[in-house]
């Protein structure tokens, strides 16, 4: 009796595995090879680009492009705590990423050059609730010498409210607060740069 349980633990588990890899497999294949791109700047060459923004009150706070980014609060992996407001004025890059995915750490290095660039702030919110370990994070950053700061996302509300579903994604946000630029998938540092360079 014993045995049989375990064995039907075992494969249903399996089975949702199956599920689960079969369901996000084609969308991880395509965010592996190119972002999806939203932004002001006309259809480039491998992306997607959203189509012309209806015009946004300036008041409007929202995650889509032409409104200002919500607030928020997260603690660092030194245990600073950070605010986006903290930084209106300047141009800011907030990369969604987490340890355990590939295209994320692939552009690690891209975004900690941007950093010592000082042409942006870097805000990397690590999706700490998917990781194996609250450590990975560190653990990645010191291995990297990444020295732009890691927000730690450690119950998702924010992954959650800036509805990110692939990894990373990207905002950029100009120094008034507003939403200029969203990738849903890895850049690199000449993408990075240009976007951050067209805003104000």
């Amino acid at each position: 009796m014993k045995k049989t349980v375990i064995s039907l633990v075992i494969i249903g588990m399996i089975g949702w595995a199956t599920y689960h890899f079969l369901s996000t497999s084609e969308t991880e294949q395509t965010e592996k090879r190119t972002p999806v791109v939203y932004s002001n700047t006309e259809k480039e060459s491998g992306a997607e680009t959203e189509p012309a923004a209806e015009t946004v009150p300036e008041d409007t706070i929202g995650i889509t492009r032409g409104q200002i980014a919500p607030d928020f609060e997260l603690q660092t992996l030194d245990g600073e705590t950070v605010r986006l407001s903290d930084y209106r004025g300047e141009r800011v890059f907030i990369n969604f990423w987490a340890t355990w995915c590939p295209p994320c750490r692939a552009e690690m290095p891209d975004m900690q050059k941007i950093h010592e660039d000082g042409e942006g702030k870097v805000l990397a919110v690590n999706l700490t609730h998917t990781e194996k370990s609250p450590d990975d994070a560190g653990e990645f950053a010191e291995e990297l010498g990444l020295s732009f700061p890691i927000l730690m996302d450690s119950k998702g509300a924010l992954s959650e409210q800036f509805n990110v579903v692939a990894y990373p994604t990207s905002y950029m946000i100009d120094s008034d607060g507003r939403i200029q630029f969203v990738a849903m998938g890895a850049m690199n540092y000449d993408m990075m740069r240009r976007e951050l360079l067209r805003m104000k």
